[in-house]
């Protein structure tokens, strides 16, 4: 799979190492509004080529799939823009504003029978398996009650309080927590309640979610940008109980007994960075022709997505560009 970068950031310094060492991945191009920046990017990490503009990679044939590493609110019109010059997509989370828009990307790209995918890169790692192996083969006995949280202190960081680019904590952080809960308990949720504290500049800065699922169970997930949390995800049964450290990429996980007695512990170390995993993935799919991955399939995206609507529905909280 020949990979170009659509951005040169932060998010794409993250991943690069990954991509770097990742099988079936070739580093053709990155684009950037700062040609130097791309340039420097590029000789950095390897790429072949480097764009001033995110028009003029779309425009190179050797490209097959473009990585989408900007904020929230350009995704939707980027990945459009990659789509109709019959580019695939690799998109971060969170994949676009809404609902609305990760159904038109989906359909488009079906319509043209285009790769896409999101990159949220718990849903690729394989402490996602052994986690489900754990819960499936009664480790905790009838799993009935998960709790998740993310919280880290970035409410200094512009991108986090600005609604025109899609601020607040809830894409940025609260969709891990969603979903982990939808890893480990389905997405056949019976309804929603939640609580959200709004920061001044109009954006969601910490919010308490619950999800109620028609088989009985209950998810409980926190996110915020003000404090440090401890990150760690746990699904309570009623032979004991499995903590998960940091869902927002897993280090380990540890399972104890009604009397807190430690029963085994499983470690999760990477290979790189744990970005990997994802783009391997993408780039197997890719080669076999597939239009989509089988550990996010687009359509679980459309449905993170709808999930997110309703909740800022709760709060009556919508971006600038959906008014």
């Amino acid at each position: 799979m020949k990979i170009g970068f659509l951005g040169a950031g932060r998010i794409s310094e993250v991943v690069a190492p990954a991509v770097a060492q990742a099988k079936n991945v070739e580093r053709v191009a990155v684009a950037a509004r700062d040609l130097t920046r791309a340039e420097a990017f590029a000789r950095k990490w390897g790429f072949y080529k480097a764009y001033g503009s995110y028009e003029a990679m779309m425009e190179d044939p050797d490209v097959d799939v473009v990585y989408i590493a900007t904020p929230h609110s350009f995704h939707y019109e980027q990945m459009m823009m990659a789509l109709e010059h019959g580019k695939g997509v690799f998109c971060e989370k969170a994949f676009c504003l809404n609902s609305r828009q990760a159904v038109r990307i989906r359909d488009f790209a079906r319509e043209k029978g285009l790769f896409v995918a999101e990159a949220i890169w718990t849903r690729y790692m394989p402490s996602r398996k052994v986690i489900n192996d754990l819960i499936n083969g009664g480790a905790i006995g009838n799993p009935k009650v998960l709790t998740g949280n993310l919280c880290y202190p970035i409410v200094h960081k512009e991108r986090m309080v600005r609604p025109d680019l899609a601020g607040g904590a809830l894409l940025d952080l609260g969709v891990y927590g969603l979903n982990f809960a939808f890893m480990c308990f389905g997405n056949e949720i019976e309804r929603m309640e939640s609580s959200v504290a709004m920061h001044p500049a109009g954006v969601d800065g910490m919010e308490s979610i619950t999800l109620f699922f028609k088989d009985g169970r209950m998810a409980v997930i926190t996110a915020g940008m003000y404090s440090r949390s401890d990150r760690k995800g746990i699904i309570h049964g009623d032979k004991g109980y499995l903590i998960v450290e940091n869902i927002n990429n897993p280090q380990s996980v540890a399972v104890y007994d009604t009397s807190d007695k430690l029963i085994q512990k499983i470690e999760f170390p990477d290979k790189v960075n744990g970005y990997e995993y994802e783009f391997e993935e993408v780039a197997a799919a890719f080669d076999a022709k597939k239009t989509q991955t089988d550990s996010m399939p687009v359509d679980e995206t459309v449905f993170v997505m709808e999930v997110c609507d309703r909740l800022r529905g709760q709060w009556g909280f919508r971006y600038p560009q959906e008014r």
